[in-house]
């Protein structure tokens, strides 16, 4: 899913992935954020994920209604930190995209949009623990990513250590 502007939502089939501009059409760039000093779009939040169970959850029955959430990545994943923790790096179809340590918690739009029970369920220390609310993430390769690519875990980029050598 992407934001083409502030509360529109489009449903894709085929995503572009870009590490300049995180999903090509989104409007995360443009939009920028209250947490930069400068307003400038911050690179952590570059990609939203929810766990397509959760959002299943909280939506009901109506799967057109998970767009409502703003994410725009839903996978069946365990989204927790013992399994997904910061840095950690899923390929998803040709793209690979890097998990970040910035929290995603549920806020007003979220309660209003699921119910404020909703909100308090996923910001409890259970549900926060399970990142119910979702993951915040990076494109660190781009690519294309379709509906029904399964998202993998690949291994992170090891930095040369000072007594490496090339």
């Amino acid at each position: 899913m992407r934001r083409p502007a502030v509360d529109q939502r489009e449903l894709v089939d085929v995503a572009e992935l870009s590490v300049e501009e995180g999903i090509v059409g989104d409007s995360w760039l443009e939009r920028g954020s209250r947490h930069t000093p400068d307003g400038s779009a911050e690179a952590d939040r570059q990609i939203t994920i929810m766990n397509a169970r959760a959002i299943a959850l909280f939506a009901g029955d109506d799967r057109a209604r998970w767009a409502e959430a703003g994410d725009q990545l839903y996978i069946d994943l365990d989204l927790s930190d013992a399994s997904l923790p910061a840095g950690t790096r899923l390929q998803l179809g040709s793209a690979v995209i890097e998990v970040t340590a910035t929290p995603h918690t549920g806020c007003a739009k979220f309660a209003g949009r699921f119910g404020r029970d909703a909100l308090q369920f996923a910001n409890s220390a259970a549900g926060s623990e399970l990142h119910l609310r979702g993951i915040n993430a990076r494109v660190v390769l781009p690519g294309t990513v379709r509906v029904g690519d399964v998202a993998t875990k690949v291994a992170a980029a090891t930095p040369l250590s000072a007594s490496s050598s090339a």
